[in-house]
C-alpha cells in the first residue's frame, strides 16, 4: 500500500526540550526558542521528517489522537504488526525549503535580561548607608586600580554617582571592555582573587582575564572587608550575594528589580533566529525553516488489510492535518 502526501510550509525546527515519545512532565516542556536559549547551539533544533512523524500521521488519519507513545502502548495498535516494515520518502527533488523570520510566542512568559518597570528608589538604603561610598566606588576605579586594591587593599577615592542607574550603567560599560593578558597586575589580582574565592573561573576560552569578572569579585571582597567596620546586612540578599551581581558578572533585571517600583518587564515572544560567528565564514544568522513537497509511504501488507486501512483512513475523514509542527498537509493519493 502506497500513500502520498503533500505538505506546504510545515516548520521544521523545534522549540520545546524533551520528546513527544514520553510523558508530559508535570509543568510542561520546557521553551528553548527564547534569544537566550537561542545563544546555545543545542537548542536550535533543526528536524527532518523521522519514522516517529509518519506514524504519527497513519495515526492520525485513522483518527487516533493519542501520543503515540500511547497508541504503541495499546493492545489494540493498528500498526504493532507493520510498523517495522514500514519505509517512506520525502521527496527531495520536489521538496522547496525557504529560511523566514518567525515571530513566537511564548505563553509561559519570560522576562527582559535588560529592562525593568517602575520608578527607579535612588534612596534605597543601599546607595544612602554609610558604607555606600567606599562599596560602590570600586566600580569607579580604572583597572589598575581595582587590581592594586585587591592586591594591597589600596582604597581610592572616586566620584561615582551614588544611585542605580548610574552604578548599572557603570556596569554596562565595564561588560564591554575588552579582555586583558593574563599577565602583571591582572594575573596577581586574580590569584589574589582566587584566595578568597577559589571556584571562580575568571579567564574566556582564549585565557584572557574578563575585566567584569575582576570587578565584580572585586565588589564581593570588599563586602567581606567592609563587614570588619560597618553593618553590611542592608547590602546582601538574604542568600548573602549581592541583588543581580554574581563574582563573574551581573544581569541587569535582577540589579534593577531591588531598585525598582514595578516588576522585571515580561517578554511574551521573540523573533526566532540564532546569530554565530563561525571561523572562517564570519557572522551566520539561522532563520526558522520551512518546508513544501511530497511525503510517500510505503506500507507491505496483505490487499485485504490494505483495503481495511483505506476504508478507516475515509471514514476518519481527516481532510488536512498539521506534518509535524504547523503547516498544511493532506493525503492526495492511495493505492492499494
Amino acid at each position: 500500500m502506497k500513500i502520498i502526501i503533500e505538505y506546504d510550509s510545515t516548520w521544521r525546527n523545534s522549540f520545546l526540550d524533551g520528546s513527544n515519545n514520553e510523558p508530559l512532565p508535570k509543568k510542561g516542556r520546557k521553551f528553548i526558542g527564547s534569544m537566550t536559549s537561542l545563544k546555545k547551539p543545542e537548542n536550535f533544533k533543526k528536524h527532518e521528517l523521522t519514522l516517529d512523524t509518519v506514524m504519527g500521521i497513519l495515526n492520525r488519519l485513522i483518527g487516533d489522537q493519542r501520543k503515540l507513545y500511547q497508541s504503541r502502548d495499546a493492545d489494540s495498535y493498528f500498526f504493532k504488526d507493520l510498523e517495522s516494515s514500514i519505509t517512506f520518502e520525502d521527496v527531495k527533488r520536489k521538496q522547496v525549503l525557504t529560511e523566514e523570520m518567525t515571530f513566537i510566542r511564548n505563553i509561559s512568559g519570560s522576562t527582559d535580561q535588560n529592562s525593568f518597570t517602575g520608578i527607579v528608589k535612588s534612596d534605597d538604603v543601599m546607595f544612602s548607608a554609610d558604607y555606600a561610598k567606599e562599596f560602590w566606588g570600586i566600580l569607579g576605579l580604572e583597572f589598575d586600580e581595582v587590581c592594586n586594591f585587591i592586591i594591597k587593599n589600596k582604597i581610592i577615592g572616586t566620584d561615582l554617582s551614588l544611585n542605580p542607574l548610574t552604578v548599572i550603567g557603570r556596569l554596562e560599560f565595564l561588560n564591554k571592555e575588552k579582555a586583558v593578558e593574563n599577565t602583571g597586575l591582572a594575573n596577581e589580582a586574580m590569584n589574589e582573587l582566587h584566595k578568597t574565592f577559589p571556584d571562580i573561573n575568571y579567564q574566556n576560552n582564549k585565557e584572557l582575564i574578563m575585566p567584569i569578572s575582576i570587578y565584580c569579585s572585586a565588589l564581593y571582597l570588599q563586602l567581606i572587608r567592609l563587614e570588619k567596620k560597618y553593618d553590611m546586612e542592608s547590602a546582601k540578599t538574604k542568600a548573602g550575594g549581592i541583588s543581580g551581581v554574581s563574582k563573574r558578572g551581573f544581569t541587569k533585571k535582577d540589579f534593577m528589580n531591588r531598585f525598582t517600583t514595578g516588576d522585571k518587564k515580561k517578554i511574551w515572544g521573540n523573533p526566532y533566529i540564532r546569530k554565530e560567528r563561525i571561523k572562517g565564514i564570519g557572522e551566520v544568522t539561522s532563520l526558522m525553516t520551512k518546508a513544501s513537497g511530497t511525503l510517500e509511504v510505503e506500507i507491505p501488507m496483505e490487499r485485504e488489510k490494505g483495503r481495511e486501512l483505506e476504508t478507516m483512513i475515509k471514514n476518519a475523514g481527516i481532510s488536512s492535518f498539521y506534518l509535524g509542527k504547523k503547516g498544511l498537509a493532506y493525503v492526495s493519493k492511495i493505492r492499494v
